[in-house]
């Protein structure tokens, strides 16, 4: 019995598949003052896919969760500036088309932060699947999508004495995930 996937498959089998997310990362990063990129994590996430002729994913974040590993900058993302955790404890995602198109993946939904919802797309691969040590039922999946981030009304930004600003609008996601069929 194996758990590595023998080759990437070409379509997400049937039936409904939750996300484990001890085996499963979700990620983000943007550029700060134009010279690196600043990372976050995400532990507090929660998703399914419908597999079959016509998957759909959906998947909801509690941002409280986000993480950058800086509590005062954590604290700044919670703030009215950014997320407005107070007011919107979730973000939400919900597929529209979920595709493999030659070795890539590439899924179309609608994401929605601080009651803005707006397209966006992802790609990667869908890794096949396997069967873990324990007899359950296992896929994978990366994506990458690269969104703007005053779409969703975080605008918050500080001007820089050249005039550049310290963030840049576009934030990169990255999503490593590890979904367990459903009993």
């Amino acid at each position: 019995m194996s758990i590595v996937a023998d080759k990437p498959a070409t379509k997400i089998p049937g039936g409904t598949w939750s996300i484990d997310p001890v085996w499963s990362a979700l990620e983000f990063e943007v550029k700060k003052i134009g010279l690196i990129n600043v990372k976050g994590r995400v532990p507090g996430f929660s998703g399914t896919i419908q597999g079959g002729e016509q998957p759909s994913i959906e998947g909801t974040v509690d941002i409280s969760t986000i993480t950058t590993f800086d509590e005062t900058r954590d604290g700044h993302l919670q703030s009215p500036d950014f997320f407005d955790t107070q007011r919107y404890p979730e973000l939400h995602f919900e597929s529209n088309t979920v595709e493999v198109q030659g070795d890539e993946l590439v899924v179309t939904g609608d994401l929605t932060i601080k009651a803005r919802t707006k397209p966006v797309e992802l790609t990667g691969s869908f890794l096949g699947s396997a069967v873990d040590p324990y007899g359950n039922d296992r896929i994978g999946l990366e994506l990458v999508g690269t969104i703007n981030r005053t779409d969703f009304g975080l605008n918050w930004n500080n001007p820089l004495p050249s005039g550049d600003l310290a963030l840049a609008n576009e934030v990169e996601i990255i999503a490593e995930l590890q979904f367990v069929q459903a009993a």
